[in-house]
């Protein structure tokens, strides 16, 4: 009975892990692909291999692990003529502008490079990823949008789970809304980002092949893929906001958890939209990140106090930070997924170091508990301008701190490992450099948005 469960739970799992589901949501979306007709060399060899039909959408059928096996083998012999499985452009190939027949979901047109040869409805709209490749420095396939709601939807929705939105989200919460749940969602995003990736590394799964599915975004395609990091943030963020504001402010546990399902939805939705995750990737990264959750959920009091009281807090936080970095940065190669994670981590060492010196110095008291719920004051044109004052003054301290910080750190830590410091991208891709780079710019970030920054909310009496 048992194994009849496990092979049953298997099959769901390969089931769900198809790229072909992907292929087809993306094509009820409206995303077409442009993929060369030059893949044909690749698609016989993985036909061979036993992939099979999609059905009902315009593309093949291809299993995950020998997708990505097969096009690395063809790219080793005859490497002119292939488009790599992430969608970017090789020479030759018909984004490069040569002549050559191309297929937009199997209905071939020619004459001419792809720009030109493809005619577009007026309704449509012709697009390419919107970041290069953050390895590779891909630009990545062109695609056909039909649906331009549904692409600006899911656009923003992925954004939510972006380094941008964090950068925005957490600062703005601190200084206009309520600082202790914005320290506190700081921890679990660290947290979350860490598992998360860390848990990609072990398992090395590739991103869904392509074709059959189609990169609407590159910038993460040469990281592993299981489990979505993006529907782990996108989960762990919303309903720990929610969690820790219901009861501290004053609103219906109705609306606070349709909030927080409704943004965990359209950010794991989208990750399938944009060709980045397989079904089974997000439904993982979803559970992973409610089990995470529920673990940090009942601990993280103990973890602000801990930060704010204890005498030996600054020299466990920045012990604990390095360490859980230097593992994250142990399990494979350079990637961006290792950046975000030190940069989650080194975000995280500086918020808690600030926490320290604000309860030390007493420069930012929390709310009693008497004064519990808060409920919002009335939204008026001071209350707002002041709000948006402090922001745009804030993140533009921020954004100059990180400037200055990049600049003089890249260059000295090549400096002191002997590096040649010209290529800064190669030099990244050494971890001496790539940990302590991202740990000391994003923890003094991180210490800047939670202490220096607030101070000079007040000298300015915008506090």
């Amino acid at each position: 009975m048992a194994k009849d469960y496990i092979k049953t739970f298997v099959r769901l799992c390969n089931y769900l892990q198809d790229p072909c589901h992907v292929a087809r949501f993306q094509n009820i979306c409206g995303v077409k692909g442009t993929f060369p007709d030059k893949l044909s060399k690749v698609e016989d060899e993985l036909k061979s291999s036993g992939a099979k039909d999609c059905g009902g959408g315009s593309e093949q059928e291809y299993p995950l692990r020998r997708n990505r096996a097969a096009v690395r083998r063809h790219d080793q012999t005859d490497s002119s003529d292939v488009v790599v499985g992430n969608g970017a452009a090789v020479p030759g190939s018909a984004e490069a502008g040569d002549v050559t027949v191309t297929q937009v979901n199997r209905i071939q047109t020619s004459g001419g490079p792809v720009g030109s040869a493809i005619p577009v409805d007026s309704d449509n709209a012709r697009a390419k990823p919107l970041r290069r490749n953050s390895l590779t420095g891909d630009m990545g396939q062109e695609f056909i949008i039909h649906n331009k709601f549904l692409f600006y939807l899911f656009t923003f929705g992925t954004e939510l789970g972006n380094e941008m939105f964090f950068i925005v989200f957490f600062p703005f919460l601190f200084w206009n809304v309520d600082a202790l749940v914005s320290r506190r969602l700081i921890v679990v995003w660290a947290w979350n980002l860490f598992v998360g990736q860390s848990t990609k590394d072990l398992i090395r799964w590739s991103r869904p092949a392509s074709p059959p599915v189609v990169k609407v975004e590159v910038f993460y395609n040469s990281e592993y893929s299981m489990p979505s990091t993006h529907a782990m943030t996108g989960t762990a963020i919303p309903f720990s906001l929610f969690l820790l504001s219901y009861g501290r402010w004053q609103y219906s546990f109705f609306f606070g958890f349709c909030v927080a399902l409704g943004w965990s939805v359209l950010v794991c939705v989208s990750r399938v939209y944009m060709g980045m995750h397989s079904i089974l990737e997000v439904i993982t990264g979803f559970l992973y990140s409610l089990l995470i959750l529920a673990f940090f959920q009942q601990i993280l009091d103990k973890i602000d106090s801990f930060y704010m009281m204890n005498h030996y807090a600054p020299l466990a936080i920045v012990f604990f930070h390095v360490s859980l970095g230097l593992v994250a940065f142990s399990l494979d190669s350079w990637s961006t997924s290792r950046g975000d994670t030190a940069q989650a981590l080194g975000t995280g060492a500086g918020v808690a170091l600030a926490t320290y010196v604000n309860h030390q110095l007493g420069l930012l008291i929390d709310p009693p508990l008497s004064a519990l719920p808060l409920t919002l004051p009335p939204i008026t044109t001071a209350l707002v301008m002041r709000s948006l004052l402090r922001f745009l003054i804030g993140v533009a301290v921020l954004l100059i701190t990180r400037m200055v910080m990049k600049a003089m750190t890249i260059p000295m830590l090549c400096q002191v490992f002997g590096l040649p410091s010209g290529d800064v991208r190669q030099a990244r891709q050494h971890m001496k450099v790539e940990l302590p780079y991202r740990y000391i710019v994003y923890s003094v970030v991180g210490f800047s948005c939670v202490c220096l920054v607030p101070l000079f909310f007040s000298i300015l009496n915008l506090a």
